[in-house]
C-alpha cells in the first residue's frame, strides 16, 4: 500500500513541509485580521471595559443584596436560632412557614391590620399624589398663563425643602384642625408631591406634542376629551414613574405617622414593627425578634412585586426626554 505525498510546485526550490506551514500561517493571519476588522473600536457608545468600575459595581451589588439575603435567611429561624446560629447561614431546622403564620396571627392579627392601614395610606396618598401631579404637570406644560414662571420657582423651592423641616408646622396645623391621630393626618400630607409635579411637568412638555393637541381642538374635541383620549396614554410612562416614587415614599414613611398617630390601630407597618421591636425593651415585654424579621420580609414583598410588574413603564419613563430631536 502506497501513500502519495504532497509535492512542491514545479520550479519551486522550497521543501514541501515548509510550503504547507507558510500557507497555514498565511491563512491564520488572514482570519485574525478579519476578526480585528469586525471588532468594534472603543467609542463612547462602546467603551473599553473598566476594571475599577466593575469592582465598584460589584461592591454596590453586594452592599444591596447582602441585607436582603440576611433577611431571607434569618426569617427561617426561630427565636433561639437567631441567637445560636451564624447570621448569614441557615439553622439546623427551618421555621419559615411557622414564622409567617405566627406573624399574621400574633396579638389577634394586628400585623394584618397594620398591612391594611399601609395599603390605605398608599392607595389614597400615593394614588392621589399621582393624580394631582399628572393634572398639574400637564396643565403647566400645555397652557400658558400669567405667573407660570412664579409657579415653576415655587415648585423648585418646594423640591429643595426637606420633609422633616415641615414636620412641626404640619403637626401644629393638623392639631388645631383636630385631625391628628386619624388617617387623614397621613393621607393629606402625602397628597403633595413637588418632585412628582416637577417630573410630570418636564415629561409632559416632551411627550405630548403641541401640534397633536391643536389638531384635536380643531376637530372639535374638548379639553377633557383631549386629555383622556390623547394626552393621558402618552403620559402613561411618566405617570407610572411618579406612582412608583410616591408608593415607595408612602410605604416607607415613618416620621410622619410617628408624630401624627398615637393609636396602634392606625399604625402603618413601619410603626408597628418598631413597636414590636420596642416591646423587648419594656419591663415584662416579650421579645419577638423572629416575628420582626419575618414581618420585615413580608413588608418588602409587595413593593418589590410592584416594581417588577411595572419595571418596563418605569424604565421608559426615566429615559423619556433624554434625547432632544
Amino acid at each position: 500500500m502506497t501513500t502519495s505525498l504532497p509535492t512542491a510546485a514545479p520550479g519551486s526550490t522550497e521543501p514541501v513541509g515548509r510550503t504547507a506551514a507558510a500557507s497555514s500561517r498565511a491563512a491564520s493571519g488572514t482570519t485574525t485580521s478579519k476578526r480585528r476588522e469586525r471588532r468594534l473600536p472603543h467609542t463612547p457608545l462602546h467603551p473599553r471595559p473598566s476594571i475599577p468600575l466593575t469592582l465598584v459595581a460589584g461592591l454596590v451589588l453586594v452592599y444591596t443584596l447582602l441585607p436582603l439575603a440576611w433577611l431571607v435567611i434569618n426569617a427561617t429561624k426561630d427565636q433561639n436560632g437567631l441567637l445560636d446560629s451564624f447570621g448569614l447561614w441557615f439553622a439546623d431546622d427551618t421555621h419559615f412557614w411557622d414564622n409567617i403564620g405566627r406573624t399574621l396571627t400574633y396579638d389577634d392579627g394586628v400585623f394584618v391590620r397594620w398591612l391594611l392601614n399601609t395599603l390605605l395610606y398608599v392607595a389614597a396618598g400615593a394614588g392621589g399624589a399621582t393624580v394631582l401631579a399628572v393634572l398639574g404637570g400637564y396643565a403647566l406644560a400645555t397652557y400658558d398663563f400669567p405667573g407660570r414662571k412664579a409657579v415653576f420657582a415655587v415648585v423648585l423651592g418646594a423640591v429643595a425643602v426637606p420633609g422633616t423641616a415641615l414636620a412641626v408646622p404640619t403637626f401644629l396645623m393638623f392639631s388645631n384642625m383636630g385631625l391628628t391621630n386619624t388617617p387623614w393626618a397621613v393621607i393629606i400630607p402625602s397628597l403633595i408631591s413637588p418632585f412628582g409635579l416637577y417630573l410630570m411637568w418636564v415629561f409632559a412638555a416632551e411627550a405630548v406634542p403641541t401640534e397633536l393637541l391643536e389638531a384635536a381642538r380643531i376637530d372639535g374635541s374638548g379639553e377633557l376629551r383631549t386629555f383622556f383620549t390623547i394626552a393621558l396614554p402618552l403620559l402613561m410612562p411618566g405617570t407610572v414613574t411618579v406612582l412608583l416614587f410616591s408608593m415607595v415614599a408612602t410605604w416607607n414613611n415613618y416620621f410622619l405617622p410617628l408624630i401624627m398617630i398615637k393609636d396602634p390601630d392606625w399604625y402603618p407597618l413601619t410603626l408597628g414593627l418598631n413597636a414590636w421591636n420596642a416591646q423587648a425593651q419594656t419591663a415584662g415585654g416579650q421579645a419577638v425578634f423572629d416575628l420582626i424579621i419575618t414581618g420585615s420580609l413580608l413588608t418588602i414583598v409587595p413593593i418589590v412585586a410592584v416594581f417588577l410588574l411595572l419595571q418596563r413603564y418605569w424604565q421608559s419613563g426615566l429615559a423619556a426626554g433624554s434625547v432632544k430631536e
